[in-house]
């Protein structure tokens, strides 16, 4: 008798999630809203930042936290030199496995600050790894979008030359 009534409770809330998911649409992509994630498809041909940036913004999303996978062809990837306090890119166009995306949602001044990093897997089976500055889509883009019911505000830190968080600010 416990274990119907668990099973039941279960099936209940499952279906109680699943009835209150919300279907989004943006210029690049298409997502469902369930609970307070969302679960995210960026179209072939796009750019990931561009996607995420637009779902972010049009959700009002400040604070929270992004993972992913995919496939892309293009991808421009960041390194910081700490002697110069400056970022080096180097743009890599070819096709790649993202088997890892991690990252962060923030605000800098005043606009969402997305701060992501990739592991990439290359035809040869070696990988890439590095600040993502961009990426384009060329195959699947699989996201999860995970808010904070807060805001986090990220300034930049002119000793070291990186934003950091500023957890005094709201």
């Amino acid at each position: 008798m416990k274990r119907t009534h668990l099973l039941l409770t279960i099936l209940l809330l499952l279906t109680h999630l699943t009835m209150n998911a919300q279907s989004l649409k943006g210029t690049h992509w298409t997502a469902r809203k369930t609970g307070d994630h969302y679960i995210l498809s960026v179209a072939d041909q796009s750019s990931i930042l561009d996607a995420l940036t637009d779902l972010v913004t049009a959700q009002r999303i400040s604070a929270g936290e992004i993972t992913g996978i995919g496939a892309l062809n293009e991808a421009t990837l960041r390194f910081f030199d700490p002697a110069t306090k400056k970022y080096v890119d180097k743009t890599f166009s070819e096709q790649l496995e993202m088997s890892n995306l991690s990252g962060n949602i923030s605000i800098s001044e005043g606009r969402p600050l997305l701060h992501l990093h990739a592991t990439l897997g290359r035809r040869d089976y070696t990988a890439l790894a590095g600040l993502l500055q961009d990426g384009k889509i060329r195959g699947a883009g699989e996201f999860f979008v995970y808010p904070l019911n807060t805001r986090v505000v990220k300034v930049k830190n002119e000793a070291v030359g990186l934003n950091f968080y500023d957890l005094d600010q709201q």
